[in-house]
């Protein structure tokens, strides 16, 4: 290849480097000796490969070494090797062994004895797909491994939120099943692996989300157990409502009583004052149970209704808040939750909590939102 002729167009020698150490897995070559080709690269005069002007540098290897960040001589001879076993250089020895260049009366190269780059101006356009094939895999192994990390989430929550509500199923085992799988996530992993890992999950996936549909068709168990959680919560929340009792008389006596029939027109101002943007970045954990992703508020009150059931919230406890803050802001208000999941003993006396205040005029789902947005890590 290097002997012919062909016309080929010129091209930059630092992208056709950078190509190169994308697609450097592809030609068996390591991050030392992309750099020591960097380095032969840096003593060509011309910024592009081709044309008429020679492609052969000479540096010495003490010179070489020097631009290779004080590379060891020894080892820069076996990156050198691996480069020509790569055919991605060609040497060019003189007589003698060693590299120079012969000039005419004019300062012109006449002969040049050393390295000749002219395999990586030919390989051009494959190194070029082998680039584009290797950042393809990689971003096959990125969704690969997102949508393994989802699925391996979603089982351990239903597994905690299984665990917790006395449902059966033998949740110590799958528990550190998944303890297992997050520890060997955290190893170099192939794609091959990474996809035994998914059908793993997967199983593990199926097999809470069966133990979970199997209790939730058991009658009661739900309703059972709300409102055991709202009995156990009782004190706590009359607590907390006693300190501003007072006050609440007070308001009452001088202003009319807010409404509370279950229309949309709270949800509304809601609605208007809150940016969904910041919305989203207040709920950064309830959101990613969003399949089809968030549109607008309506596709943030279907989520929080489908993320009821999976934090215990009664069927009753939903629909008494839907009926005095609004639909949206109730799904609003369960994706607050849903944040706060780990820290909530008791997630439907919560909302009751919350329920009643919006009955008396003084909850706000945007002081809510602004208090995730505050705790939030990236705020």
């Amino acid at each position: 290849m290097a002997e012919d002729t062909p016309t080929l167009p010129a091209v930059d020698k630092w992208h056709i480097l950078r190509e190169l150490c994308a697609a450097r897995t592809a030609f068996g070559l390591t991050d030392r000796e992309i750099g020591v080709l960097e380095g032969l690269l840096s003593f060509l005069p011309d910024q592009m490969l081709g044309g008429n002007g020679d492609m052969i540098v000479f540096p010495s290897n003490r010179a070489l070494g020097e631009r290779c960040h004080g590379m060891a001589e020894s080892t820069l001879r076996r990156h050198l090797a691996r480069l020509v076993e790569a055919g991605v250089i060609l040497r060019h020895d003189s007589p003698n062994g060693k590299r120079y260049a012969t000039r005419d009366h004019d300062g012109a190269v006449v002969r040049a004895f050393g390295f000749d780059l002219t395999p990586l101006h030919h390989r051009s356009a494959e190194i070029a797909q082998a680039a584009q094939a290797a950042r393809d895999a990689s971003a096959r192994f990125k969704a690969l491994r997102e949508r393994v990390s989802l699925r391996k989430r979603d089982a351990q929550k239903l597994a905690l939120y299984g665990q917790d509500q006395g449902y059966r199923g033998d949740w110590q085992k799958i528990l550190a099943t998944l303890l297992d799988v997050t520890r060997s996530m955290r190893r170099q992993l192939s794609f091959s692996d990474l996809e035994e890992i998914e059908e793993q999950v997967d199983d593990l996936l199926g097999e809470v989300l069966k133990f979970v549909s199997k209790a939730k068709e058991m009658s009661g168990n739900d309703v059972s157990s709300e409102r055991h959680h709202q009995n156990s919560n009782t004190n706590t929340t009359d607590l907390e409502l006693c300190l501003e009792k007072s006050k609440a008389a007070e308001v009452e006596a001088q202003e009319p009583k807010p409404v509370t029939d279950g229309t949309d027109s709270k949800d509304s101002d809601q609605e208007h004052t809150l940016p969904l943007p910041l919305v989203i970045k207040a709920l950064p954990e309830a959101c990613a149970y969003a399949t089809n992703g968030i549109r607008n508020f309506d596709d943030l009150a279907r989520l929080g209704a489908s993320l009821r059931g999976m934090i215990g919230i009664s069927p009753s406890a939903w629909h008494d808040a839907v009926a005095q803050m609004g639909p949206v802001t109730a799904g609003l208000t369960i994706c607050c939750l849903t944040e706060r999941i780990h820290d909530i003993r008791s997630p439907g006396g919560y909302l009751r909590a919350l329920t009643r205040e919006a009955a008396e005029g003084r909850f706000s789902i945007t002081r809510l939102i602004m208090a995730r947005l505050n705790t939030a890590p990236d705020s």
